[in-house]
This record gives C-alpha cells, sequence and structure tokens, in this order.
C-alpha cells in the first residue's frame, strides 16, 4: 500500500487579487510563507518517507518546508504543474469574465468541456491524465511508503475526482484550500480517500476563503 499525502500550495499574491496563474512561477505571499511553515509544524510528526512537489515554485517552496523537518529531498515532477489557461494567465477573474463571458460561463458551469484559449491552453482532462499517471507511478515506486505531494488547486481536485470515479464534471464540488491536506491510499489498484481539505494544522476546521483565480 502507498499512503499519499496531497497538500496544496500556500498562498501567492495573485490568489489574493483573483488573478489566474496557471503555469506561471508565482512566489508565496508573506502570509503564504507562513502557512508552509504551519503546514511543516503540523506534518512534523507524521512519517514521511519522500517528498515530490510540482516544480513552480510555489508548491515546491510548500514542500521545501516539511521536507526540511523531515531531512528529505524534494523530487520535482513536471506532471504535477496546474493547468495551462493559456490566454487568461496573468490575468484578473473579472477582466476575462468580461473578454470570454460564454467560456468564463462555462468554465464555472461545465468545466469538464472547457479547453483554455490562446497558445498552450489545456483542459482538465490533460491534468486528468499526467496526474494520474504520476499517481500511479508512485504506486509503483513507493510501495509502503508514505509519500508528501505538494501541488495545485486544479491538480489536486483532477486527482481526487480520479480517484473516486468522478469524471471532470464534478470539479467544483471539491474544495482545496491553501496548505490543505488530503490523505489517499492506494492497495493493490485500489485507491481510497481517508482525508479531504483538512486545514486543523492552520488552527480551523473550515476557511470560508472563496479565492476567484486558480
Amino acid at each position: 500500500m502507498i499512503r499519499i499525502i496531497l497538500v496544496r500550495h500556500g498562498e501567492t499574491k495573485w490568489n489574493i487579487e483573483g488573478r489566474y496563474q496557471g503555469q506561471e512561477d508565482t512566489e508565496l505571499s508573506e502570509r503564504g510563507l507562513q502557512q508552509g511553515r504551519m503546514l511543516a509544524e503540523g506534518l512534523r510528526n507524521i512519517p514521511i518517507d519522500f517528498c515530490v512537489a510540482s516544480p513552480l515554485q510555489r508548491s515546491y517552496m510548500t514542500c521545501r518546508f516539511c521536507a526540511d523537518l523531515h531531512d528529505l529531498n524534494v523530487e520535482t515532477d513536471e506532471r504535477l504543474k496546474e493547468i495551462n489557461h493559456g490566454d487568461w494567465e496573468g490575468r484578473l477573474a473579472d477582466d476575462i469574465a468580461s473578454q470570454y463571458p460564454r467560456q468564463f460561463a462555462q468554465w464555472h458551469t461545465h468545466p469538464e468541456l472547457v479547453m483554455m484559449p490562446g497558445p498552450g491552453g489545456g483542459s482538465l482532462e490533460d491534468v486528468r491524465i499526467r496526474v494520474r499517471s504520476a499517481f500511479d507511478d508512485y504506486a509503483r515506486r513507493f510501495d509502503g511508503k508514505t509519500v508528501l505531494v505538494a501541488a495545485h488547486d486544479a491538480v489536486n481536485k483532477a486527482a481526487i475526482c480520479d480517484i473516486m470515479g468522478l469524471d471532470m464534471s464534478h470539479f467544483w464540488q471539491i474544495k482545496q484550500d491553501n496548505t490543505c491536506i488530503n490523505v489517499m491510499e492506494c492497495c493493490e489498484g485500489i485507491w481510497r480517500m481517508v482525508l479531504l481539505n483538512s486545514t486543523n494544522h492552520m488552527g480551523y476546521l473550515f476557511s470560508g476563503i472563496e479565492q476567484k483565480g486558480l
């Protein structure tokens, strides 16, 4: 059996602004850095054997805080990168809604049908395929181990939907707060959810925070 502790990165300035980040390599805000430290403290006494992160620094640095307390290295995996938002990257949610009203509305009602506009723009199915590939690899490589995986909002949601047998139309029914903790296990090819969107390490049961951008 493998146990994956899946976390989302800490807060960034673009999270606060409601700006779509996608694969832009944004930094953690001051609060995001503090969240990373609190996450690490929350996991200090949890046995962790390996750490894997998206190469984007907001996830890598979040993972680094945890890895340092366990004297572990952080392996990066391109498959854990956030969805590519194409022309939406770097733009405020309200601006996107004004310029792309039909696609933006569809993104919030039928996200499974959306291909992000512009060069490089991806879909949730693209994300699901690469993240599932990564998780299946981890299950083979790290059998009997506990692995910390640090990724992104859409990546985590796609992974959770997939292992629960839900298609991407359920994407918005899952919430991922900054530095939330999810736990999933795989035994003989069967995945199960153990914990979802836990923020207890932050001092609250649920945040009530709704972010406009991913």
